[in-house]
Formats: C-alpha cells, structure tokens, sequence
C-alpha cells in the first residue's frame, strides 16, 4: 500500500515495488511487445491507398479494416483485463504476440479483401492484449507513485512504433513493394517473442499478487460491477474515449488521404506531418506524465484542455476558407494531435487509485475501451460519409465534434463525484495509516 502526505508526495510504504534496473529491463521487455504490436497495428495508415488500390475497395470498404480490427480489439478489453488478473501478465503478452504476429502475416500475403479483412481481425486480437499488460507489469515492477509517468513512458515508446510506421513502412512499401515489407515486419513479432519467454517476470521476488478466489462466471460478473462501481472507472473510460480518437483515426487511416486528396499534398510531404503527430505525442507524453505525478489535480484540466484545443484547430483546418489550409495551419493541427495520446492516458490514472491491485486489469480494460469505442465509430462515420458526399472531407471529419461533446458533458459529470471518492479514501487511508503498529 502506498501512503501520501503533505502537498501530494508519495511514501514508499514496505509493499511497494522496488523499482531499479531489473523492473526497468523487465518492463523494457514488456514495452518492446507493445511498441512492435503498435507498429502492425499503425502500418495500414501509412498503406492506405495501396491497399485500396490492391483489394480494389472504396473508402468505406477501405476503412472496414480499421473498424474491424478496433471493433475486435474494443470487443477483448474486458476479457483481456480479466485475463491479466486471472493468468498473469506473460502468458497474456505471449499469447498477444503470436496473435498479432499471424495477424501481420496473414495480411502481408492475402491475394483477396476478405481474407487481408479476417487477418486484420486476428492482428487486433493480439494487439488488444498489449497494452493492459504492460500497465499492469509497470504496477508490479514500480512504485506507486511512479504510475502515472511509467503509464506516460509506455505510451510514448508505443508511439515510436508508430513513427516506424510512417517512416519506415512508408518508404519500405514503395521500394520494396507490399508483401516484401509487411513479411520483413512481422519478423519483429518472432524477436520480441523470444525475448518475452527469455526476460520476463510478472512480478518481483517477494512481490507476489495473494491469490484471489476465482469462480467462474460469478467471479468475472464481480470483477467487472465492482470496477464499474468506482467513478473514476467510468471517468477514466470517458476521459480516454473523448481525447485518444481525433488522433488515433488520423494516424491510423484517414490523415495520409486527407493530406493528398484534399489539402494537395505530396506523400511525402504528408507522410512528415503524419511524422509530426507522433513527434509531438512523444514530447507531450514525457511533459504530462511529469505534470501529473507531481500535480494530481491537473489531470482534468489537461484532459479538457487537450480536447478544446483539438477541436479548435480540426475546426479551423476543414473551415479554412478556400481549397487548400495554410501549410502553418496543418502544423499546428498536427502538433496539437500529438497532445491526444497522452491525454487518454489520463484515464487509467482516475481508474489505478479507484481500484485495488487484483482489479486493475480489468478497470484497465474498461477504461481502454473508451478510444477505441470512439475511433471506430468516427472511422465508419468519415468512410460512410465520404462515399455518400463525393469524398466532401469538411463534412465528413466533422463527425469529430459530435462524439467530442458527448464525451466532454461525461466528463463534466463524472470529476465531481470522482474527486469527492478520491478524497473520501485518502481519508481513510491517513486514517489506517495512524491506526498501523510500527
């Protein structure tokens, strides 16, 4: 358990994780899985119309590989929570690997849509099984009061997967050609599986998780009512819902086609801007994590402020009066994308205090559903909107602000109550403290 005082400072209480140099190689490990699952799970946004051009599909068509692969990982966040608590962190993050590995492969060698279709659903399986885990590894392996900028770390590491992706797979795919580079890819899944088997540890010696009764059914039906119960669970999904998508569907299929078709951009000139975003995410990422673990009550203000000014600046780009937005325009909208990342992980630190560590698998996993949720939905929302206007980009990216506001009105109404619980325990906890023998 960990204690605070005073202006928010952490005390290291006896059952806190060490830390040091063996959690930092061990979660390396952990991170290097979500950093290639990341860059499988980016590489279509770089090979967008390619694969509209190999599978002979439209936009729609095109963005049902996306939807699909974030509608199977959406579907697997609960069940890959429980999983974590349940297994464990490396029978998890292996199992992920193989998935998302045959996944890559199976898409770098399909001769037909349906088939890329079912490997782009299996790659989102594995991918969907990343993330959680190396969340809960940093939980084993670190301090408490280290969670928000090890979460912060990780999602930075997980973005330079995506600046692969845009550098590299970009280039790869026009000189190599398509089956080439995504073959050569998938043999990053084949490294980090073995380095998974070889390193990694789900927890500490001396560290181990007491075990938890586990009874079926009625087991899991407790898990999940019991982390939906706290606020900050459910704040924590709508913080993540309403700040990841904006970036996530620009990055993940609709940026690179924006940038060419509608603003007149070469692709290489749009495959930097698409650089940029995730550039940006990895500055922003390190300031936000520092920002929180020091300043706990920006958390929300970070979280609101990032959606404004990305809403903002989407509103100004596809309003710009005449054909094409200002280059210093497009930067700007890019640089604040970056910010969108970090934001949403702001939500898994509403739900890490509101949970107990036997449960943070599974609060973890409804909070990660809240992207997802969204980008999947704003990327059927643009292709369906596309296809029906004659590929009108103004109309159909402004299908961002509506899932924006729902989200921002739960967010308004969900910190007030998650504040008061948070104070309420930290009570409690001050109170149990004084009541411990020393």
């Amino acid at each position: 358990m960990s204690g605070r005082t005073g202006h928010g400072s952490a005390v290291t209480l006896p059952g806190d994780p060490p830390g040091g140099r063996r959690a930092a190689l061990v979660w390396g490990v952990g991170v290097a899985v979500y950093f290639v699952a990341v860059i499988f799970r980016t590489s279509l946004g770089v090979a967008g119309l390619d694969a509209a051009d190999r599978f002979h599909v439209g936009a729609s068509a095109l963005s049902t590989f996306s939807i699909l692969q974030l509608l199977v990982y959406a579907g697997m966040q609960i069940p890959v929570g429980l999983m974590v608590d349940r297994l464990g962190t490396k029978k998890v993050l292996a199992l992920g690997v193989v998935l998302f590995t045959l996944g890559q492969l199976g898409f770098a060698l399909s001769p037909s849509y349906p088939m890329a279709l079912a490997s782009r659903a299996l790659l989102g399986c594995g991918d969907a099984m990343t993330f959680i885990s190396v969340l809960r590894l940093g939980g084993r392996w670190f301090p408490a009061r280290r969670g928000p900028l090890i979460a912060q770390l990780a999602g930075l590491i997980g973005m330079a997967g995506n600046l692969v992706s845009t550098v590299v797979l970009s280039r790869a795919l026009h000189g190599l050609g398509w089956t080439t580079t995504f073959v050569g890819s998938s043999l990053a899944g084949i490294l980090v599986l073995v380095l998974l088997l070889v390193l990694l540890k789900d927890h500490p010696e001396g560290h181990e998780p007491a075990p938890v009764p586990h009874a079926g059914a009625a087991y899991v039906r407790r898990q999940i009512a019991a982390a939906w119960r706290e606020p900050g669970t459910r704040l924590g999904l709508w913080v993540h819902f309403t700040t990841q998508f904006p970036a996530m569907v620009f990055l993940l299929l609709w940026g690179l086609p924006f940038l060419v078709e509608a603003q007149g951009l070469s692709r290489g000139t749009a495959g930097e801007l698409l650089t940029l975003v995730v550039l940006s995410n990895m500055a922003v990422g390190l300031a936000y994590g520092q920002i929180i673990a020091r300043h706990g009550g920006a958390r929300a203000p970070l979280a609101l402020g990032t959606v404004a000014a990305t809403a903002l600046l989407w509103a100004a780009t596809i309003a710009y009066p005449g054909d094409h937005a200002p280059m210093w325009l497009l930067v700007t909208l890019c640089l604040v994308l970056g910010a969108c990342g970090p934001a949403s992980m702001i939500g898994f630190d509403f739900a890490r205090p509101a949970n107990p560590p036997e449960r943070q698998g599974t609060a973890s996993g409804i909070v990660n559903m809240g992207g997802f949720v969204a980008s999947m939905t704003t990327l059927l929302a643009i292709g369906v909107l596309l296809d029906a206007t004659g590929d009108d980009y103004r109309i159909a990216f402004c299908s961002v602000f509506v899932l924006e506001a729902l989200g921002v009105a739960q967010i308004l109404r969900l910190k007030s109550r998650t504040h008061r619980r948070e104070r309420e325990r930290l009570v409690a906890s001050r109170v149990e403290a004084v009541h411990v023998p020393v």
